[in-house]
């Protein structure tokens, strides 16, 4: 067989082999992370969502209602044995009272406070228009969580801090976060997983999130009861809130705890 003939073949041969799967970028799953959560169109299509529920911190529980609005405003409450902490932020300024601490009046949030609520009140979350927020993201390559393939999605904000994404590799769906939290001079390493999705207009929401912190005895959980979409909301939500009353004694302290706005 001479030259040609054997180079004629080894082509044919090669054309007979299965291609190769090429590697997927970052930006190809979030393609597909979008598209799961409902679409890109649907997700820019929402101005303002109230979600209420129940939050549980170890043995105590309470209602919850979260209220958000574009540009980056928000209004939680929640009230656990007949206390109520709020935490507003307007989008530029953020108040809180934490009577669990005893501090009854709204105080001016922290710096890190003013961080935490900024990533909270941007319910398009993070991932969306990453790089117009400022952000990296990179593929950290494959896991597992409870016997799920997963992508694993490290997120970069602008302040440097690092967030990871688990995402599963057949839903498209978020799994779980991890993440840290600074809290009174500390940093926290915090763990959430997402569970219970379900269909809002067209999107799909967690309706079931457990967070917690090995650095904590406390757990948080959430259980969503109802997302509006859309609701007309009043600016004055998001002012500076009054002093709520108090009475009862304090249960463990939920200000130690990730927020009542899950991570998107």
């Amino acid at each position: 067989m001479n030259f040609m003939r054997l180079r004629n073949l080894c082509i044919v041969l090669l054309c007979l082999l299965p291609a190769a799967t090429p590697a997927q970028t970052a930006d190809e799953i979030l393609a597909k992370i979008i598209a799961a959560r409902g679409g890109r169109d649907k997700l820019r299509a929402v101005r303002s969502e109230r979600i209420s529920g129940t939050i549980s911190f170890g043995d105590v529980s309470g209602p919850f209602v979260v209220e958000l609005k574009r540009p980056l405003k928000m209004h939680m409450q929640l009230t656990v044995q007949n206390q109520t902490m709020v935490r507003v932020y307007d989008g530029q300024s953020g108040w809180a009272n934490n009577p669990f601490a005893g501090k009854l009046n709204p105080e001016p949030m922290s710096e890190d406070e003013l961080k935490n609520i900024t990533e909270e009140s941007d319910f398009d979350g993070p991932l969306l228009d990453y790089k117009t927020k400022g952000s990296q993201v990179e593929l950290a390559g494959k896991d597992k969580v409870n016997d799920k393939n997963v992508w694993r999605i490290k997120l970069t904000n602008k302040n440097g801090d690092v967030r990871f994404y688990l995402f599963d590799v057949d839903s498209s769906l978020l799994l779980k976060w991890e993440g840290k939290r600074k809290y009174e001079g500390q940093e926290l390493p915090v763990e959430s997983y997402f569970t219970d999705y379900r269909e809002v207009g067209g999107l799909k929401f967690a309706f079931a999130i457990d967070s917690g912190s090995s650095a904590t005895d406390v757990n948080q959980k959430i259980r969503i009861d109802k997302i509006d979409l859309n609701p007309n909301i009043n600016d004055a939500e998001f002012a500076k809130p009054t002093t709520p009353t108090q009475p009862g004694s304090p249960p463990p302290n939920p200000a130690s705890q990730p927020p009542a706005k899950p991570p998107a």
